[in-house]
């Protein structure tokens, strides 16, 4: 594998020329090895050589999950004898899709997680607890295992148990950093403190958030990433990737965007056209993967939606940095003319401290117009209204939905569920009533 430390520091033009280098190398690559790309690129009479720059990508279609589930043998470019590693996906939005790794790719996976890793301000002194599963095919835990392994840093695996568990090892190793789910880290937060241990006195010096973001449209900490900062007195980082992808997008210390690693991944910005769309305005992440050798991918539909940022960010590289993922496309709801993502809900309830958790559905009523139901979780006495949530939740995407009451506990066991790494927090009933609205 091609590394390039420092590139995110040269001129763009550097950067764009290595892009399209080893882009150029990947589509070979792909057309030579991969069946699925060879019957692609043959049935619409391309070649290789007609891809030298990424916006030569526009001509291929785009790779779809549903591709990846119906042809999932035919991506494989290498015999199945050099496959090292098996990683599955979530499964959050659909079937889980089976990722072959080889040992260059495990080699690539470490170093992107390296360089991730080092632009949040990690060190090798630093003492890592990844509270994420290392097994059950999942490649997160993997990943940041072999990016702090890289570093030489201590890596601390306790996985995503209860708080109770990662509260005895944070007071049994100390750990200066938190991988996680930023709604985990403010429930060890909320047992440690219950202990009689304030966790801002516990040295945790960064929180390197996962699964769910931190950082709102114009990149400031959203509710729930000023309250992780607040609870543990330390820099919040936030970070976005896929399985497919096998690479990270992580903030530096300027919390400006996640960047762009520009010798593992070229990202189109995509509208709902298939067209580009320019820096600043949302589009469906679109990416392809570079240097990856078992089952390379060109022009992955990610689903999520987000804004790419150009401008030149305070910590001195030139990368493009990707915005929070304002949603998912199948997850977009239309509401009395206006189009709502699932995350600005939860940014508004995460804003008020008596919501200890939630969920959201989604209902039809009539063609063109979709209903929203947030359950809340709150404890008995908690002093706050049901209208009150509401108008919160109206002050955010300007519609006020219905809101219902459960006990905190009840809500727990909703949005928990068995083979989920996730709490699953929107769940789409258009589907089970057929709706047009679904986006499935």
């Amino acid at each position: 594998m091609e590394s390039a430390t420092g590139i995110a520091f040269e001129s763009r033009d550097a950067i764009d020329a290595l892009s399209a280098r080893l882009l150029e190398r990947h589509v070979r690559y792909s057309f030579e090895r991969s069946p699925f790309y060879r019957r692609r690129f043959e049935s619409l009479g391309l070649r290789p050589e007609a891809f030298r720059r990424p916006e030569d990508l526009r001509n291929l279609p785009l790779t779809t999950k549903a591709d990846l589930e119906s042809d999932n043998r035919d991506f494989l470019a290498v015999p199945e004898s050099q496959i090292v590693d098996l990683c599955q996906t979530s499964g959050t939005t659909g079937k889980p899709v089976s990722m072959l790794q080889t040992a260059e790719d495990l080699e690539r996976l470490g170093y992107n997680e390296e360089i991730s890793f080092r632009m949040a301000g990690v060190v090798q002194e630093d003492r890592v607890l990844i509270a994420c599963a290392l097994g059950r095919c999942f490649m997160a835990g993997l990943a940041y295992f072999e990016g702090v392994r890289r570093i030489g840093a201590m890596a601390i695996r306790t996985g995503a148990d209860s708080p109770a568990m990662l509260a005895e090892a944070v007071l049994a190793h100390r750990p200066t950093v938190l991988v996680g789910v930023p709604s985990l880290m403010l429930a060890l937060a909320e047992r440690l403190r219950e202990l009689g241990c304030p966790p801002t006195e516990l040295g945790v010096r960064i929180c390197i958030s996962i699964g769910e973001p931190v950082r709102v449209a114009d990149l400031s900490l959203s509710p729930l990433g000023k309250r992780v900062e607040l609870s543990w007195n330390a820099q919040v980082s936030g970070t976005y990737a896929s399985t497919e992808m096998a690479t990270s997008f992580p903030d530096c210390a300027a919390g400006a965007g996640g960047h762009l690693h520009p010798e593992l991944i070229v990202i189109e910005m995509l509208d709902d056209d298939g067209r580009p769309v320019p820096p600043g305005e949302a589009g469906e992440v679109v990416a392809t993967p570079l240097q990856v050798t078992g089952m390379p991918l060109l022009r992955l539909r990610t689903g999520d939606v987000a804004m790419m940022h150009d401008a030149p960010c305070a910590c001195g590289r030139n990368t493009v940095r990707l915005g929070p993922i304002l949603g998912r496309k199948q997850q977009m709801l239309k509401i009395q003319g206006t189009t709502v993502y699932p995350p600005a809900i939860f940014e508004a309830l995460q804003g008020i401290p008596e919501v200890s958790n939630y969920y959201l559905e989604a209902f039809t009523d009539y063609e063109l117009s979709d209903r929203i139901r947030v359950t809340v979780g709150l404890a008995p006495h908690a002093g706050i209204s049901t209208d009150l949530i509401a108008e919160r939740i109206r002050g955010r995407i300007r519609l006020k939905p219905e809101v219902r009451i459960l006990a905190p506990g009840e809500v727990e066991r909703q949005i928990t569920q068995d083979g989920k790494r996730k709490a699953t927090r929107f769940f789409d009933r258009r589907k089970e009533q057929g709706s047009p609205n679904s986006h499935a």
